[in-house]
């Protein structure tokens, strides 16, 4: 199956079915409406002449018609590529070029930024080509409900109908800043896409009767597969809110009945920190099954806190962008939830391996490896970094460290890869220093995480510079907002004679934690 055909076989048997809410406009978009619309975008690909198989982006906040975007790309045999709105100019500009991207789909608020990039003309930006752009926003879905309901017996266009899409075929290219701070282009197929939200329902015990809160961007894995492919899968239904408010959240929850949510750990903090309300008690969240922690490890303390404030089971999970997601889950209440532990595998297998990538015994550190429906085609257009990443046999290696226990819960123990996970957001180190290298000042540079209360890690870096440079930490920073956006901006930059080396010369990052992490 692809998503086109579980799209029409929804709007077909579960037509006037809620499926999209639109938390803003409290518009309710049914299986039956977003088919058809979904369609008319589709539709709107082919006409500005994009062939079936080719890069179409979207560059959009949460909201309803980002949603119907997406899979409007999706149904039309389009590869959707995602737009990480705050990843910087240059990274964005990296992705459209990369991807060769054909259109962007947007809405008016990101023209600015739109601009910007394609005004990138240096000999450090890729030279992009100014793309042509397709506003979507609520209006533009409006226009397209009003002209459908002059047309009650439209019947799907004979050219959708004519493209076949296999499951293996692309439906949507990811970029993850992995750890070589060059993004990589994660390719996820139909096949990959409804065996991530497979996984989702297995995990979740989701049903039709089941309507999550998507409060994470959709251009962010969790956001689009775990919160939207989900309830698809279900034949449930999600509210998108523009986006996360601590101060609304509980409200949105109660006013539109949702069963359960999917967060990071950064917002359960932020909503364990908010001024209490009448509602944080269970009994004003009659509707809520389960809360439901992602894309970072959550400290055991912040777990028990929450739900003992609020009277809300959280489960802790762990995806990757690499596996649509969802690989492992605790079980809801009243089965066993250990706390500290993502979980078991649902819908898929995962093992720990040794060196030589052979099965340890529970108790055994290793790498974690995931095979399944839902682990990536590969990475778009580098084969090296794919033949490294999955195995001959199917395995994907996560860069991950864990032991399993006796009842296969997995304990992350560390990771191979040096990355720096900033409330669910994957960041390279080398990406940061990079960015410190380009000042004509610096002689070394080294980014690193710390332990955050409210991302989960922030980023910092320490950096040598030349005696005679007037340099200092707040010109540094805006230096680098330039190069990489506020959020991977590191948060202290701390300047050092000469940075810790190992014997070989090579700078040594835990050291610097060590040295800073503690204040």
């Amino acid at each position: 199956m692809n998503l086109r055909s579980l799209i029409d076989e929804r709007a077909e048997k579960q037509a006037s079915n809620s499926f999209i809410i639109d938390a803003a406009t409290k518009r309710t978009y049914t299986y039956a409406q977003t088919r058809s619309i979904v369609s008319a975008i589709a539709d709107g690909i082919r006409e500005r002449g994009i062939e079936p198989g080719e890069s179409v982006a979207f560059a959009m906040n949460n909201s309803a018609a980002c949603a119907l975007t997406v899979l409007g790309i999706m149904y039309g045999g389009y590869r959707a590529t995602a737009i990480n709105l705050v990843s910087g100019s240059r990274t964005i500009a990296y992705v459209l070029e990369h991807s060769e991207a054909r259109l962007i789909l947007t809405e008016p608020v990101q023209h600015t930024l739109l601009n910007e990039i394609f005004s990138l003309r240096k000999s450090d930006a890729p030279l992009l080509t100014e793309l042509p752009v397709w506003d979507l926003d609520d209006t533009a879905i409006d226009a397209f409900l009003e002209e459908l309901s002059k047309q009650p017996d439209r019947q799907q266009p004979d050219v959708q109908q004519s493209v076949e899409i296999a499951p293996v075929d692309d439906a949507l290219l990811m970029y993850t800043s992995g750890t070589t701070g060059t993004p990589k282009g994660v390719q996820l197929s139909h096949s990959n896409l409804l065996g991530g939200g497979n996984n989702t329902c297995l995990a979740h015990e989701l049903t039709s009767a089941d309507r999550a809160m998507c409060v994470l961007p959709l251009y962010h894995i969790n956001g689009l597969v775990v919160t939207l492919m989900g309830p698809l899968v279900s034949c449930g239904s999600v509210v998108i809110p523009g986006k996360f408010s601590a101060s609304a959240f509980w409200t949105t929850i109660d006013a539109f009945s949702c069963t359960w949510f999917s967060v990071v750990p950064t917002q359960i903090s932020y909503l364990l920190h908010a001024e209490p309300k009448t509602t944080d008690a269970a009994a004003g969240h009659k509707s809520l099954r389960f809360g439901r922690s992602a894309s970072a490890p959550l400290s055991p303390e912040v777990q028990q806190s929450f739900e003992d404030r609020f009277g809300v089971a959280i489960v802790e999970t762990m995806g990757l962008t690499e596996t649509a997601a969802p690989i492992l889950s605790n079980p809801l209440p009243p089965q066993v939830r250990k706390i500290g532990s993502p979980g078991v595998a649902f819908g898929c297998e995962v093992i720990i391996v040794d060196a030589q990538l052979s099965e340890v015994s529970p108790g055994m550190e290793g790498e974690i490896l995931v095979r399944g429906d839902n682990v990536m085609k590969g990475y778009y257009k580098n084969p090296d970094a794919s033949s490294d990443a999955l195995t001959p046999t199917g395995w994907l290696r996560t860069g991950d460290l864990g032991k399993k226990d006796d009842d296969g819960y997995v304990f992350v123990t560390g990771r191979l890869k040096e990355l720096i996970i900033k409330g669910g957001e994957n960041i390279a180190p080398r990406e940061i220093d990079e960015a410190l290298y380009r000042h004509p000042s610096v002689i070394e540079a080294a980014a690193f995480a710390c332990p955050c209360d409210n991302y989960g890690q922030r980023v910092e870096a320490a950096v040598s510079v030349d005696a005679a440079s007037e340099l200092d930490e707040s010109i540094l920073l805006e230096f680098c907002q330039d190069f990489l956006g506020k959020f991977k901006t590191p948060d202290r930059i701390y300047f050092l004679d000469e940075l810790p080396k190992g014997p070989s010369g090579k700078i040594q990052r835990r050291r610097l934690v060590e040295l800073f992490a503690s204040g």
